[in-house]
């Protein structure tokens, strides 16, 4: 428990530092830009109880928006994209992984499981980002345009990451 424990708390300095010092600063015209830190709430426990997921959520989401200069909207997005994972795990895993402490991550779950955990997860935060960034309708393409570009570019830096730190899937024989 206490090597999960500084594990995610290395996994959380090193993203967030990834996102404020690198990839803050990289971006397509003002329409794509990239929040490799989502990767840090899609690889949190399974088993974590709901109250500490979106804590540690809005924690990470005001962290980002103090780097930022945001007022609330990476949290509101964390949170959001805390909300979809919790769902996606109760309609897509079985009770005894649901229990279990495991991280989802590529080598455990596998590409089948983890791209689109990745994708619509990524997808579902850009959405809440934007839209509250935007708060208005006038520029709608503009706004859908930056969340699919953002959401493409974010999901290939995510998948990158997640490659990087890739662990097979520790396979223990009962004897």
């Amino acid at each position: 428990m206490g090597k999960v424990i500084i594990l995610n708390l290395l996994r959380f300095f090193v993203v967030i530092l990834l996102q404020v010092i690198l990839f803050k600063n990289i971006g397509y015209y003002n329409i794509a830009s990239t929040f490799p830190y989502i990767f840090f709430i899609l690889l949190l426990p399974i088993g974590l109880p709901n109250i500490m997921l979106f804590t540690l959520a809005f924690l990470t989401g005001l962290t980002v928006d103090a780097f930022y200069d945001s007022v609330g909207v990476h949290a509101a997005a964390c949170v959001s994209l805390s909300l979809f994972r919790t769902f996606f795990h109760k309609i897509t895993l079985d009770v005894e992984i649901k229990d279990s402490f495991n991280t989802p991550s590529l080598g455990e779950m596998g590409t089948k499981w983890f791209l689109p955990y990745v994708f619509f997860g990524t997808l579902v935060h850009h959405f809440t980002l934007f839209i509250v960034e935007t708060f208005s309708f006038t520029n709608f393409l503009y706004t859908l345009a930056s969340i699919i570009l953002s959401s493409i570019f974010t999901v290939c830096v995510v998948f990158l990451m997640s490659l990087l730190v890739y662990k097979r899937k520790s396979r223990i024989n009962s004897i």
